[in-house]
């Protein structure tokens, strides 16, 4: 996660609250989106950005997940994310984002 996406998040979890922010991530593999939601809840891992040191616990998800699936209307799920579905590894991406959130998430 770049330098300003992190800044944004932080801004963003300072102005509404952490138990008001869900972090949505699209990486194509499972460690990209691990290691992106780590740094969203547990804070940046190579101490680089403006979340080195910053725990904010939020709850992340990525794209291909149910719970994210189920949130959003089918068509625009279908026509944004459906390709998607069909190329990525899904159960290591629901893997890895089930471990971030069990240790990391607050919310």
């Amino acid at each position: 996660m770049d330098l300003e996406n992190q800044k944004r998040v932080k801004d963003l979890t300072e102005e509404h609250g952490g138990e008001n922010i869900v972090v949505i991530f699209g990486a194509g593999e499972a460690e990209t989106a691990g290691l992106a939601a780590e740094t969203v809840s547990n804070g940046d891992p190579t101490f680089a950005g403006p979340l080195a040191g910053v725990s904010l616990g939020l709850k992340t998800f990525h794209a291909i997940e149910d719970e994210f699936k189920t949130a959003v209307d089918e068509d625009v799920f279908e026509e944004q994310v459906g390709m998607m579905e069909m190329v990525l590894d899904l159960d290591s991406i629901k893997e890895e984002m089930d471990m971030i959130r069990s240790n990391y998430c607050q919310f």
